[in-house]
This record gives C-alpha cells, structure tokens and sequence, in this order.
C-alpha cells in the first residue's frame, strides 16, 4: 500500500458549461443537449470512490485557492483579467471553446489551487502520490487564450511552482489525454528543465499540433516528445510506446517529479475520440508510470485529471488508476468489459507500431532509444 492522496471540492462540479451538443452551442440545426464538459463524469466518479470504500483508505487534501502571482507562472495578466471579467459579468468564451460561466474564475484557481495543494503534499513527503479531481481542466490553456474547455493549465502552472517553490531541476510532464496537450507544450517548448511527452490520438484537438516533428526548440529542443498513434489504438498500441518511447527517454532525463495530465478520454466509450483502451488499461499505465516514479523520485507523482466524457465508463477508469496509486484493490469490475470482449484492444497491430517506431527515429537523435536495453 501506498499513502495516496485526493483533491477534490465541491465547487469543481459548479463551473458551469452551460447547454451545449458536444462542445458547440444550441441553435440553428443543433438541438439543445448537454455539454461534453459538464460535471457528470467527475462527480460519478467521486460517488464511486465513497461507494467502493476507498476514499475512506485516501488521504483528504483541501485544495486552496491558486493566487494571481501563481496563475502567472504562465498565463498574461491581460488573460487572467479576461476570465474574471466574464465571471463577473455574463460569462462567455474565453479563448477557443473554453466556457466561463458565472463564478467560474474563482473555481479555476481552486482548480489550479488544487494541483499546487498536490504538488505541496508529496513534495513534504504528507502523501507519496496524489490524485487530483480539478476541474475545470487545464493542458489545452495558452499562455494568452483559453482553449478546449480548459481555463488555466493547471499542470504547467503546477510545474513552474514545483520549480519555484522546491529548486527542481528536471520535471516530467506526461498526458495521455486522447487530445494533444497544447498548452503544455507551448509552456516549456523552448526549455529543458520540464520533459514534456503527450500520448494522443493523431489529428484531433486542436489541429495542426501534437505531431512526432515537433520536438522543441532552442534549449528544449529534444525534451518535447510527441506520440500520436492512430485512431483504434488500444492499450497493446499504448504500451508498446510507454516501453519503447517513454520508459527509455523518462530513464535517462531521471525526473525528480512526475506530473500526469490525466484524460481518460482514450476510453473506448468516449464520444470525442476514437481509441479503444479499457479500465485494466489505465490501471497498467499508471502502473507504469508509479515504477518510473520509484525508481527516479522516490515515488513522487501528481495526476491531475483533464478530459473524459463518458460518463458512465470515466469513472470506472479513474477508480482503476487511483486503486493502482494507492495499492489498494476495492471489489469493482469493469461491467462494461464482458459486453466487449471480442475487441482485440490487447492486440498490437501493425499500422500502431509503425507510428510509434517513427516517433523512435525522430527522438533517436536526442536520446539513446535503446537504453533500456543496455541496463
């Protein structure tokens, strides 16, 4: 068993998205429904914590209020301003789909407040890994722009704290988000201090970004790792680059810090993207990631959830990832598994490895892709 904490609050089932089909607005021909972003998948999956028993066994942070010299770690004044003044007032986008709703610029920096509670706990050694339930979520904010239902990136704030605040040297920043982290990138594109790798699918959200090319530039040239595997990839796809790409670059970089950008919109269920990994999936990866953890800073890892949008499946994928964190096995199953067991999820088909073998090449020139091999 590991000492695991939890941050979570009311007030992240409050920011208010509003009525939406998917992520766009009602009117003309789009009939009025519920919006991707809203609170369902989170709040299920925190009821299904209680009900499994284990957030009994979690240890309890209280997420606080990120300040305005905080958020600036990345964002602009001129942005921060944005989003409060539409808080304040009617509300509206603040970027590219990036809704602000009444109140929700003060739940936006509970929710970057959150990941810096996190970062805090395992830093002092309180808890040896933490999950954080913030939302709204944050890897799609630009330094100037809101995008992607997300308002303040709270993982890239909460790497630029850790670096602050601790004397870190060298973080990583690994985002399985189906969608590829953007703002994330944009933050540490031209460092190497913050290792950034996105696992995602290829050409989603938002266009144009997250290709295996894009590599970094300048100092971070080489620490900007992107993995986009096709559509259909499921968690054979995924870990065959978690161990051919990411355990050989994560081996040699050493993190003093993992930082997770937690989307299980990879979920095979998701209506806004097209992989197909299951809860057993999740549960392997962070059982990755945990080891990587171990062995390079004494466990210290933060997962801060971003996207999701099935609300029936999210929540089973969640409690798989934060039962892995903590060691602790509730008496859940998958139910959705049985209806899908003919879905060769587990298999490693050809065109996947292709895309993972070209993101090997590309990276080659910046680390010694076989150095798992040589240990």
């Amino acid at each position: 068993m590991r000492k695991t904490g939890f941050v979570c609050h009311e007030s992240y089932f409050w920011h208010d998205t509003g009525n939406g089909a998917l992520f766009l607005p009602p009117g003309g021909w789009i009939e009025s429904d519920i919006h991707s972003e809203n609170p369902a998948t989170k709040r299920r999956f925190k009821n299904l914590l209680e009900r499994s028993g284990l957030s009994s066994s979690l240890t309890y942070l209280e997420p606080r209020l990120a300040t305005r010299e905080q958020v600036q770690l990345y964002h602009t004044s001129e942005y921060i301003d944005k989003v409060k003044k539409l808080s304040d007032t009617t509300g509206g986008d603040a970027g590219e789909l990036a809704l602000v709703g009444s109140g929700s610029y003060e739940i936006a920096l509970l929710s970057t407040g959150g990941a810096l509670t996190a970062v805090d706990a395992v830093m002092t050694g309180q808890v040896d890994n933490v999950y954080a339930l913030t939302r709204p979520p944050g890897h799609h904010a630009e330094k100037e722009l809101g995008m992607g239902f997300c308002l303040f990136n709270n993982v890239a704030i909460a790497a630029a704290y850790a670096r602050e605040t601790y004397n870190l040297k060298r973080i990583l920043v690994l985002d399985w988000d189906v969608h590829h982290g953007n703002g994330t990138e944009s933050a540490f594109y031209d460092e190497s201090g913050v290792l950034f790798i996105s696992l995602h699918q290829e050409m989603n959200f938002p266009p144009e970004r997250g290709l295996a090319e894009h590599v970094g530039e300048g100092e971070g040239e080489g620490f900007n790792v992107n993995i986009p595997l096709p559509a259909g990839t499921g968690n054979a796809g995924y870990m065959y680059a978690f161990e051919t790409v990411v355990k050989p670059i994560v081996d040699q970089f050493q993190p003093e810090l993992i930082l997770l950008s937690a989307g299980q919109d990879p979920s095979m269920f998701d209506p806004l993207a097209r992989m197909m990994v299951t809860a057993e999936g999740f549960r392997t990866f962070t059982s990755f990631m945990l080891k990587l953890a171990d062995k390079h800073c004494d466990g210290r890892l933060v997962a801060c959830h971003e996207g999701g949008y099935s609300a029936p499946y999210v929540p089973f994928c969640s409690l798989a990832i934060v039962e892995e964190m903590s060691g602790i096995r509730t008496e859940v199953e998958d139910p959705f598994i049985a209806a899908m067991y003919k879905i060769p999820t587990n298999e490693l088909y050809d065109i996947q490895k292709q895309y993972v073998d070209q993101v090997k090449e590309i990276q080659s020139k910046y680390w010694n892709m076989e150095y798992q091999a040589s240990l």
